[in-house]
């Protein structure tokens, strides 16, 4: 990976490991703007900052708002945030859902070297992403604009 743009990144999962062991994973890879929540309310409480993506745990043990939820919510507010599922359950029909409803990736939790890969790998694919919409853009703005 290059030379990595500036983005915010938060992390929210309730087990403080899992957050911990993300953000040095993220840190690692040249992204310093890091910011670990413990729960979705926390992170939906901050999301006006705008960040550019969310790695958001599945299943936060928290009785009334679960990571599935957070998501809703989170796309309803800007769907162009990227938004990185975690989970510590090899659940098929949740992966599914969760792409259903707009989250970029899901991430099965596991062996430290796994996870950093995968975090590796869904980073460069979101930068990817991003620099293909940023070279489309004017492009993209010209096909709109000629019906207008």
């Amino acid at each position: 990976m290059g030379q990595p743009k500036k983005l915010k990144i938060f992390v929210v999962d309730d087990d403080s490991m899992c957050r911990n062991a993300f953000k040095t994973y993220i840190n690692k890879f040249g992204y310093e703007d890091v910011t670990r929540f413990i729960n979705g309310n926390e992170c939906l409480d901050k999301i006006h900052e705008n960040p550019d993506i969310i790695f958001l745990d599945y299943e936060m043990g928290e009785e009334n708002l679960s990571g599935y939820d957070v998501l809703k919510k989170i796309k309803r507010f800007n769907p162009n945030i990227y938004v990185v599922m975690l989970s510590g359950q090899k659940a098929i029909k949740s992966a599914v859902n969760t792409l259903k409803h707009g989250a970029f990736d899901y991430i099965q939790k596991g062996e430290p070297e796994e996870e950093e890969a995968k975090i590796k790998d869904v980073l460069e694919r979101i930068m990817e992403m991003m620099d293909l919409l940023e070279r489309e853009k004017p492009t993209l703005l010209k096909k709109i604009f000629k019906y207008f």
